[in-house]
């Protein structure tokens, strides 16, 4: 009998994005969009292993080729020459900036000026956005925490005026908390696609499958829904 080959294995980069796409306490990936990678991968074919990363080191695996794929946001000039982008949406994502509802809505970005906004350690913002916070005109006081709930708490607790933090894990956050939604700004409302190295082998063609395997999974009632805002 004739030896099975086994599945190509790509290497999904990802960082926590509750519930989305998180590591357990294990260090294992979970959430429904790790659910639904696995799934388009191995519809087109190939298996799935999940390696979590701060940002700034999954773009680095993206431009080495030791990350072949992160389902990401498109976009990133950082990664525009290292990079190819998929064409099939899996959801949106929305940043926003959130105030207490006794703080009025800031003007921008002159409503920035001299106050303190609230980020979370390890996420990576869109160039006008970063711009903005490290405009030197602006003089705004970036306080820096490591989990969406901790921001809440210290916003709330007026440690900072704003918090600078996407949709999806602060509405998690805040039902954690049993806190009433706050009150925001979007700044940002973009999809989520397939990112993958230019450093993988026939990268378009990897890229073409999985978009297949997605409409596949569409077309065959696969239910391809995350978690929404």
């Amino acid at each position: 009998m004739a030896a099975v080959e086994p599945k190509r294995s790509l290497t999904v980069g990802y960082y926590d994005f509750p519930p989305a796409i998180y590591s357990d306490t294990a260090g294992q990936a979970r959430g429904p969009l790790v659910d639904l990678t696995r799934a388009v991968i191995e519809r087109a074919g190939y298996a799935a292993s999940f390696r979590a990363l701060p940002s700034a080191r999954l773009y680095a695996g993206l431009r080495d080729g030791s990350i072949d794929v992160w389902p990401g946001a498109p976009g990133k000039p950082e990664l525009a020459a290292d990079t190819l982008e998929g064409e099939a949406t899996l959801t949106h994502i929305s940043l926003n900036l959130y105030h207490r509802a006794d703080t009025p809505p800031p003007t921008l970005p002159q409503g920035l000026a001299g106050r303190g906004v609230i980020v979370i350690n390890g996420y990576n913002y869109w160039p006008g956005v970063n711009r903005l916070l490290h405009d030197p005109a602006l003089n705004i006081r970036l306080h820096r925490t490591s989990s969406h709930t901790s921001a809440l708490q210290m916003l709330t607790h007026r440690r900072a005026d704003f918090l600078l933090d996407y949709q999806v894990p602060v509405n998690q956050a805040q039902q954690q908390l049993r806190m009433a939604p706050l009150p925001y700004q979007r700044l940002h409302h973009v999809p989520i696609r397939f990112i993958a190295s230019r450093r993988v082998p026939d990268t378009e063609a990897v890229l073409q499958a999985l978009d297949r395997a997605y409409a596949e999974l569409v077309a065959a009632g696969v239910d391809t829904s995350l978690p929404g805002e």
